[in-house]
């Protein structure tokens, strides 16, 4: 492996993809993912991607986000995700997504507070399919290397200017790489807790890294809890059941069988009744029923929904199945600008790592792709006109004692990763208490 690169993306979800995409081909680029290239939450959406249906559609588009949002979003930043959506829905489909059509026009489907049909989708692996398509579209560049089984676990920082990464290697090596520029697009923080739809190797780690080197974090403690994971007594990460199925018509019962909530109300209150009625219940789950849907095949609109049931033991198409809410979604983040600039010098975040201020304190469904999709774009051409090549060539030539010297790094401090990611897991807990207790304090928190 090279020292030195041009830019350095961590993590190969949407984010990380479409920015390695939006680069120049003359641009040397390192791509890494602590796991393997399928396991980023971008592979698990569901539902789908919201687009700008047409021009009438703008002003509900935004107040839906809004409202979802609890009007705490920034307003720029929602007006950017809405009026570049159609460009990057195009993008996706020139680079070979297969979204849902029916004679030959792309179908449009509705989820919780939407106040009409924008979303659009492939079957029940929306994620999957962005995912897998931009990947594929990377692995063609030849400029463009990719590793697996690495792991960012600090940056090269000196003077509030981001130089470059230490990365802890498959084989256990630790070894120093600068770049020109880098772009953290490696997740949320699912994998700090128990009961989470996240990948377990989520954890926050930008977040754990900001901390330290005291880049600016937003809105820690804004967390979204998903209505609708499927109940079950196996460890492991919780399964989604879509909203996209609510959006469809399915609904939701109490023991007694009764609906007690209006399923395409926002989240965080759709979470909110489900946790009233299961005390009220004493029960661990609600029942969600797909037997009011009309006038579709469930089989062939949720797929991966009717085949992972069965494995459970449920047929969807006669019963109805026992969910409970989990943790889904980090709304806070490592604070970034309109162009995915992070407060430290030539370090870009962008995904659910980053917060831009689209989500507020809560997501409106389906709208995370298409956030990371729109500012992962705009981090990389940002890059494209304010990168300054060359600028770490010398440094890149010290041998490790001298650059640990000049960037005040001990080493000893990544040798044991466990105890590393224990006390990265602890400081985000900490940061996140903090927050809450101040918005606590002033009657502030709505986040699910």
């Amino acid at each position: 492996m090279k020292r030195i690169y041009d830019v350095i993306i961590v993590g190969c979800g949407v984010a990380g993809c479409f920015a390695a995409l939006h680069l120049p081909e003359s641009a040397d680029i390192l791509m890494i993912t602590k796991a393997e290239l399928e396991e980023s939450d971008s592979f698990l959406a569901q539902g789908g991607i919201c687009v700008l249906h047409d021009a009438a559609d703008y002003d509900s588009f935004f107040e839906d986000t809004m409202r979802a949002g609890h009007y705490e979003n920034r307003k720029e930043s929602v007006d950017i995700m809405i009026r570049s959506s159609r460009n990057v829905i195009d993008q996706l489909i020139d680079y070979g997504v297969d979204f849902a059509r029916e004679n030959g026009e792309l179908l449009y489907t509705r989820e919780g507070a939407h106040s009409r049909n924008r979303i659009l989708y492939h079957e029940d692996i929306t994620g999957k399919e962005i995912t897998s398509t931009l990947l594929a579209r990377v692995q063609e560049k030849p400029n463009v290397t990719m590793m697996t089984q690495t792991e960012m676990v600090d940056i090269l920082e000196k003077d509030n200017q981001c130089d470059g990464v230490i990365l802890h290697m498959a084989d256990g090596r630790l070894e120093p790489v600068f770049a020109q520029d880098v772009i953290w697009a490696c997740g949320g923080i699912g994998g700090i807790y128990e009961h989470s739809t996240n990948f377990p190797h989520l954890t926050g780690d930008a977040l754990a890294i900001s901390l330290k080197h005291g880049i600016e974090v937003e809105h820690m403690d804004y967390v979204q809890i998903h209505p609708t994971t499927l109940y079950t007594c196996r460890p492991g990460r919780s399964f989604l059941i879509s909203e996209s199925v609510r959006g469809e018509g399915a609904v939701l019962y109490n023991k007694q069988g009764e609906r007690f909530v209006d399923e395409l109300l926002p989240r965080d209150v759709v979470t909110e009744a489900i946790h009233r009625q299961m005390a009220k219940d004493h029960m661990p789950y609600v029942r969600l029923s797909f037997l009011t849907i009309k006038d579709m095949d469930i089989r062939e609109r949720f797929p991966n929904i009717y085949e992972r049931c069965l494995e459970e033991g449920y047929d969807i198409t006669k019963e109805t199945i026992p969910v409970v809410p989990a943790q889904h979604y980090f709304m806070g983040g490592v604070w970034v600008d309109r162009d995915s600039r992070t407060s430290m010098t030539h370090l870009y975040a962008a995904g659910e790592t980053s917060c831009n201020g689209v989500h507020g304190a809560n997501r409106l469904a389906s709208n995370s792709l298409l956030e990371s999709l729109v500012f992962a774009e705009r981090a990389a051409r940002h890059i494209q006109t304010h990168s300054l090549k060359g600028r770490n060539q010398l440094r890149a030539a010290m041998d490790v004692s001298k650059i640990q010297t000049y960037y005040n790094i001990d080493m000893n401090e990544y040798e044991n990763p466990e105890m590393y990611h224990l006390r990265c897991k602890e400081n985000i807990w900490e940061e996140i208490r903090r927050e809450a207790g101040n918005e606590s304090n002033n009657n502030q928190i709505k986040c699910g």
